[in-house]
């Protein structure tokens, strides 16, 4: 035979709820993000008119090889930091 074991009725547990990240974490990430944007559209261009010829000067930029991933990797720092950030109480 099995015994029954009476239990409490259920009890309503409250949880408080509120947002992962504050308003302002969100505009730090929106302005990372397009700092980010920006570093990729740096990083386009250096199309030519005709395949067979290679303008290297375009493709080995300073700005394609040095500035835009500097820039791309600025705009991630920037997320990190939103993303660690605590918000005010």
């Amino acid at each position: 035979m099995a015994k029954e074991i009476k239990t409490a009725p259920a009890e309503k547990v409250i949880i408080e709820s509120r947002p992962l990240f504050a308003k302002d974490n969100f505009k730090i990430m929106i302005a990372g993000l397009a700092v980010i944007v920006i570093g990729f559209l740096l990083m386009m261009g250096g199309a030519s008119g005709d395949p067979n010829t290679f303008k290297a000067e375009e493709v080995y930029s300073f700005r394609r090889i040095t500035l835009a991933p500097i820039v791309i990797v600025l705009g991630l720092l920037v997320e990190v930091y939103a993303i660690m950030r605590k918000p005010k109480a």
